[in-house]
């Protein structure tokens, strides 16, 4: 073992190997994972196994079907035999809602490549895996490229490929300490010190404790997880073929043939975590005793689902702990504010996930940014408020307990909130509103008409839709209050403010008292940001965007950074409230102590507002006329109380982001997440509108130039009126034309006030005319669709600029 190198892994499971042999493959051969005992130590050994394409998150989805295909070429590549067993999968549904999310899941996979699917009756699920029961089953989902394989024979091969081209790993050499220095850090292990530029945790059951060695506290904790294993199932023994790999979603299970008996995994509802600060140092090989009582119900539908094992004895339990994220996802990429550590840990599904966590932190760390959109499993999806170890257990345990449990989308989950709320929280919930989280805090969706209001959980349109709907006649007609405390705001000063943000942002700078929607980029030239820049003409700027990338924009603004300049988050300090409406400036000149009427559209200047001074700009994601006032946390409550009675006698009514959503897409907005990814460049977005091409250097200004003067992207942006019945389009859903996939939906809506189901999609380009005609699959359902105009509402712009 050398005393320097230019990368340290920590942790010798699955995901280390991984990242150690995707850093070699592509170029950094001077890396060396150390492991404080054997490889694949700590979850990997006693992990199920098992490979499937299935998971609601698309990118995640893609994630997977990456390391499938990956799982044969490190075998070949190693000669280290990984036991795999390629037997295709089933994913059953054993409700109504859960087969129309199966079959709408379906169509998604068609749109980001999965195309080894196809739907199945309960019969002909049960000719593919013939012990199991078709009792409750309504449909089930086939895909090939699901099976399992042998877990510490796919450490070993990962970590033998790694080293055959030239990277290194250590076992038995324990991390005892970090040290960060001026160039990188000191690995201290009990072998001796390592000099490294960056250092990759992926420590696992230990992540925590070499999370604290940076001073870094991650939102990771494990909790305990069951399977067991039969002894001989005769009519296991006797078919011609393995069983496949099963997930009955209903009954908390997964199964998979185990020699001649069968593996029956459990995700359990009353979960239990484990060695929250980190599992002892000591910990390696060991297990739990088997609690039969805490997963008694889920074991009786496991043996319910498959009779046969009801007559034979079980030969294995394995009781052992996984680590979670609060959301289930990875933790990976480079942690804000600790240069040159990077973090790869929470991979819960690691022989699942970890050829493509891999890759992504391999990219990422060499070229700076990853290939595919990571933004579902970035460390930085998370804020300080995270370290907290009531929200960490609380959210770990809900993901946990609701694995196979069916989500929708417009599931408001409880753990971990409310935590931060606006200061007007109280009174808007004695209006009515019904909160959605964004981050930490708390989010206003809409003002239900009544307290004993629930909405219904539903794929398609809740009967919350009528509400929305009313909420929406109101910004376009008269005017709406929005609590706007759910934007982010930086501000940046400093003498060479001015100069660093022409650098950073691909658009020109707004002149003093004007504001200007601005395109950030990366050095490849794709997006980084779809972010509003604000010259308040005092010195000092800002940067608004949306609230839950604060520390994602922050980290990016950070490693840019440059003297004599100051970048400020102010999400703790301002907040305020959106008028939105042709009514709003009546309202607001009611209130303004200055002339407000000369503030023209994306103008912005300091007014008292009331006993307010605030900070106002002329502008409304609704595309109506609309002022955004931002205040002091101090003084959000009285604000909210002053526009309310100065709009009393115009009918003002407070909305929600809900209603916000669908005003947008009626005027062909694209919103972060959505239209815009981190592997999507402006041609593609239509972005390429904003930028300032014959202004000096900007970074990916290049990359930019190359698409706009060469053959330009394969796909555009289009906006679509949907011929939907019940439900609207979300996101990913194919895009059909002449029976051919020319795209899909990036996101969708209902426009309440065009009467219209809209969605936005990414088309092949000489099929993105206005008057095509295409279908989309809504909930699984094929719907005739046309490729219409941007901008269905007001599209000569004339109502936002008055």
């Amino acid at each position: 073992m050398k005393s320097q190198y230019r990368v340290v892994v920590i942790g010798g499971g699955v995901v280390g190997a991984s990242v150690l042999y995707h850093l070699a493959k592509f170029g950094w051969t001077d890396v060396v994972m150390l492991e404080r005992r054997r490889l694949a130590s700590g979850s990997s050994w006693h992990a199920a196994g098992g490979i499937h394409a299935l998971n609601a998150d698309p990118n995640m989805a893609a994630l997977q079907a990456y390391t499938i295909d990956l799982l044969s070429e490190i075998e070949k590549e190693s000669g280290q035999n990984i036991g795999l067993h390629m037997t295709g999968g089933l994913t059953l549904a054993g409700t109504p809602e859960r087969w129309e999310w199966l079959q709408a899941n379906y169509r998604i996979f068609q749109s980001i490549g999965i195309d080894d699917c196809e739907l199945l009756t309960p019969q002909e699920a049960q000719r593919r895996c013939p012990i199991m029961s078709t009792d409750g089953v309504l449909g089930a989902m086939w895909a090939d490229r699901e099976g399992y394989i042998d877990t510490t024979g796919t450490v070993q091969a990962y970590a033998t490929a790694a080293r055959k081209r030239g990277a290194e790993y250590y076992e038995d050499t324990k991390v005892e300490r970090l040290v960060q220095t001026a160039d990188g850090w000191q690995v201290v292990t009990d072998k001796g010190t390592i000099t490294c530029e960056h250092v990759v945790n992926a420590a696992g059951l230990w992540a925590k404790q070499v999370g604290r060695m940076a001073g870094v506290e991650l939102p990771v904790s494990p909790l305990k997880h069951h399977y067991l294993i039969t002894d001989t199932v005769p009519e296991v023994a006797a078919a011609d073929f393995e069983m496949p790999m099963t997930v009955d979603l209903e009954g908390f299970t997964y199964m998979r043939q185990d020699q001649k008996g069968i593996l029956v995994g459990i995700y359990e509802i009353n979960h239990e975590h484990w060695a929250m600060d980190g599992a002892p140092w000591n910990y390696g090989e060991e297990l739990f005793q088997e609690q039969l009582d805490r997963i008694e119900n889920e074991l009786m539908l496991g043996f319910a689902r498959y009779p046969s094992i009801q007559d034979v004895g079980i030969k294995t339990w394995v009781n052992g702990a996984f680590t979670f994220s609060p959301d289930g996802n990875p933790l990976v990429g480079p942690v804000p504010g600790k240069r040159g550590y990077w973090s790869a840990c929470a991979v819960m599904a690691g022989f699942l996930q970890g050829g493509g966590v891999g890759k992504t932190l391999a990219e990422w760390m060499i070229h700076g940014e990853p290939e595919a959109d990571a933004m579902s499993m970035d460390v930085a999806r998370y804020g300080d408020y995270a370290q907290n170890k009531r929200y960490i257990r609380e959210t770990t345990g809900q993901f946990y307990s609701r694995r196979f449990v069916m989500s929708y989308p417009n599931e408001q989950l409880p753990a971990g909130r409310p935590l931060k709320m606006a200061p007007a929280h109280d009174a808007m919930t004695a209006a009515g509103c019904r909160w959605g989280v964004s981050w930490d805090l708390e989010v206003p969706l809409y003002f239900a008409p009544s307290k004993d209001f629930v909405e219904n959980l539903t794929l398609k349109r809740s009967n919350a839709h009528p509400i929305v709907a009313e909420e929406c006649r109101v910004i376009r007609e008269g005017v709406g209050l929005l609590d706007i405390t759910g934007f982010s705001r930086f501000e940046v000063s400093g003498p060479n403010a001015e100069a660093w943000l022409d650098k950073l942002f691909a658009t020109k700078l707004p002149a003093p008292g004007r504001a200007r929607l601005a395109v950030m980029l990366s050095e490849t030239g794709r997006l980084k940001g779809d972010l509003t820049l604000l010259n308040w003409g005092d010195g000092t700027w800002w940067i608004m965007g949306s609230y839950y990338l604060r520390a994602w924009h922050m980290r990016w603004f950070n490693d840019h950074l440059e003297d004599g300049v100051s970048v400020r988050d102010l999400g703790e300090e301002i907040c305020g409230f959106g008028l939105v409406g042709p009514k709003s400036r009546v309202v607001i000149e009611k209130l303004a102590e200055q002339d407000i009427s000369g503030l023209k559209f994306m103008g912005c200047g300091t007014f008292d507002i009331g006993l307010v001074r605030a900070r106002v700009a002329r502008m409304s994601v609704t595309g109506e006329m609309g002022y955004e006032i931002n205040c002091r946390y101090g003084e959000h409550i009285a604000l909210r109380r002053m526009l309310l009675e100065a709009g009393a006698g115009e009918g003002i009514r407070e909305v929600g982001f809900n209603a916000l959503l669908s005003t947008r897409i009626e005027k062909s907005f694209g919103i972060w997440s959505a239209e815009f990814t981190q592997d999507r460049t402006p041609g593609m977005t239509a972005m390429d509108r904003w930028i300032a091409w014959d202004k000096g250097d900007f970074i990916g200004r290049d990359a930019a130039i190359a698409e706009r003067d060469g053959n330009g992207p394969a796909r555009v942006q289009v906006t679509l009126e949907v011929d939907a019945a019940d439900a609207d389009a979300s996101g990913y859903e194919p895009v059909w034309a002449d029976g051919k996939q020319i795209g899909f939906v990036t996101s969708g809506a209902y426009g309440h006030y065009t009467g219209k189901s809209l969605a936005m999609a990414l088309v092949d380009r000489e099929r993105a005319q206005p008057g095509t005609q295409v279908s989309v699959h809504v909930v699984g359902v094929e719907r005739p669709a046309k490729i219409i105009a941007p901008s269905p509402y007001d599209p000569e712009g004339k109502a936002m600029r008055g």
